[in-house]
């Protein structure tokens, strides 16, 4: 049996037990939701009439993994194993939408142009503006090369952190879908089509940390987030820009937490973080972390009613509201955005009704707002390349439009205005005096609600361990942290987790063989190239809270709407 893990929290998704039974031609047992990845087009087919002859349907297809979605007899799961050319077959526990599920509910669709324009960057101004230049890092799913995203370095596939990077075929590529959603917002620039990003002649450095339905912990996103800043300066990258649309439920103070501390981090290194604030609608009263630090550029969401003009826009009702010590420094249109579509994705085969095209697709959340402001930063950064973080910030703060009748909490400053940023002069006094992160808090602390979980023993990596069951050390990692130094080649935090070498558009992948757990929350194993094959972080990855009622449709990738 390959890989055992996936992501869960507590009570929301049911752990499959794949215990080894007979299977008649109608097996027994209740239905369960699973994913199968095969190994080729005739392993598929078998696939598929198994579990057809078990009493099971094939619920979708899934092309990109080669695989489908199942509802199958829980006794036929141990034969469908074993099947010849199947490769895995994991628990499913997204098909079950738990909690409140804030949709895109017919929305007037966004382009990104029309987006670009109501925000002011195609005044006289800042028409000529288009990133170039400028290097903005997307950490994420990862970045399909769909049509506009594939001219010649245009993107950057930083190393691949995420579980499916044990899986051929399937490095740097955008199982979920979500990343390059976001990348066409940032950067896109599809000549054939007319689709452009709000910088489109920006380059992207894609830092993928999710898998198709897979998980990630909170140590994987502080490794990608430590080798942005490692990198900032490398030849061609010239990163300045950081895009984190997602965010956790932390329980501990922005001072304390590592996550906050690794984007301040980045922020003291010169590069603008641009973070979501979450959407938990507006009875919430805390951010998510790391919007919660309050040097970055916390973004909520708009709503533009379906027009172009500014005076009906609204606070969209599902963007974290905040409180008075911490809200949305600003907002920006983020309803029914229509971006790029990677065909046979998780997103997209879960979601049809989101397709605008045969390229594109339409999603609505804090993460499209977030990738809104990343693009025009990407423009500023062009026209000005001297300014700091907080020039930054400040600029947009100053220029933003007030939200008439708005919430002045959930609305911040109000909406971005890229023109009027443009033309204001750099203030000098721009200086941001917060009181310092420490990162002295716990890892723990940081997951909040969201944990990977051996799907065998039902076992959450809990405490103070990175994937690899490597301690975890503050006061070694934050000095690190705050010199750029935290990767040495293709190691952090005392493991190899990539490789080191760059072919002009990649950088080397490796595979992860260097761990075993024998702590109480570990069963022994190792995670090796046979354990990581997909299967154990495509199942249910951004599942249960991760990726619907909780955190894909709530707090970690603020993605919220996908119809």
């Amino acid at each position: 049996m390959g890989g055992r893990w996936a992501a869960t929290v507590t009570g929301l998704c049911t752990v499959l037990g794949l215990a080894a039974v007979g299977t008649p031609a109608v097996a027994s047992g209740p239905a369960v939701d699973v994913i199968v990845r095969t190994a080729s087009p005739d392993a598929l087919a078998r696939a598929e009439a198994f579990v057809r002859r078990s009493g099971g349907t094939v619920e979708r297809e899934l092309s990109v993994i080669s695989g489908f979605a199942a509802r199958v007899p829980s006794g036929a799961v141990p034969e469908l194993e074993r099947t010849p050319g199947v490769a895995e077959v994991t628990a499913d526990g997204t098909v079950r939408m738990k909690g409140k599920k804030w949709i895109d509910d017919g929305g007037v669709n966004a382009s990104v142009g029309s987006v670009k324009k109501a925000a002011g960057g195609k005044k006289a101004n800042t028409a000529a503006l288009t990133g170039a230049g400028i290097g903005v890092a997307l950490i994420d799913s990862g970045v399909a090369p769909v049509p506009g995203l594939m001219q010649a370095g245009k993107v950057v596939n930083g190393p691949d952190l995420s579980f499916e990077s044990q899986t051929p075929g399937l490095v740097n590529v955008d199982s979920y879908g979500h990343g390059t959603h976001m990348a066409g917002i940032i950067a896109g620039n599809d000549p054939a089509s007319g689709f452009e990003g709000l910088a489109p002649g920006a380059k992207l450095i894609s830092l993928k940390v999710a898998a198709a339905d897979g998980a990630a912990d909170v140590s994987q996103v502080i490794a990608a987030i430590d080798w942005v800043v490692t990198h900032r300066n490398d030849p061609g990258l010239n990163i300045r820009v950081l895009n984190l649309s997602f965010g956790a439920d932390s329980t501990q103070s922005a001072v304390l937490d590592p996550l906050s501390y690794a984007v301040e981090a980045a922020w003291r290194k010169g590069i603008v973080v641009v973070v979501a604030v979450g959407n938990d609608g507006p009875t919430s009263t805390r951010v998510t972390m790391p919007a919660a630090n309050p040097y970055v550029i916390a973004v909520g969401a708009a709503d533009a009613n379906g027009t172009e003009i500014r005076t009906d826009d609204t606070v969209a009702s599902f963007s974290t509201r905040g409180s008075v010590a911490r809200h949305a420094d600003l907002v920006a249109t983020g309803r029914s955005i229509v971006s790029l579509r990677v065909p046979g994705s998780y997103i997209d085969t879960e979601y049809p009704a989101a397709r605008v095209s045969e390229t594109t697709f339409r999603g609505s959340g804090t993460s499209q707002a977030t990738a809104v402001v990343s693009g025009s930063v990407a423009l500023l950064l062009q026209q000005r390349p001297g300014l700091t973080p907080d020039q930054v910030k400040k600029l947009l703060v100053a220029s933003a439009d007030p939200l008439a009748g708005a919430d002045p909490i959930a609305a911040g400053a109000g909406q971005l205005d890229i023109a009027e940023a443009a033309t204001l002069t750099a203030p000098l006094n721009a200086r941001q005096t917060f009181l310092p992160a420490t990162g002295l808090g716990t890892l723990e602390g940081s997951r909040g609600s969201s944990y990977v979980v051996d799907s065998v023993t039902g076992r959450a990596l809990t405490g103070e361990r990175d994937i690899f069951g490597a301690p975890w050390r503050p006061l070694v990692w934050t000095a690190l942290a705050r010199d750029g130094r935290a990767w040495t080649g293709g190691t952090w935090n005392g493991n190899v987790w990539s490789g080191s070498a760059y072919n002009g558009t990649s950088w080397a992948s490796v595979t992860w063989n260097t761990a075993t757990w024998t702590s109480l929350n570990w069963a022994g194993r190792r995670w090796t190239g046979t354990d990581w094959t997909g299967r154990a972080w495509t199942g249910r990855a951004w599942t249960g809270r991760a990726w619907t009622a909780g955190t894909w449709l709530g707090r970690a990738w603020t993605g919220r709407a996908w119809t």
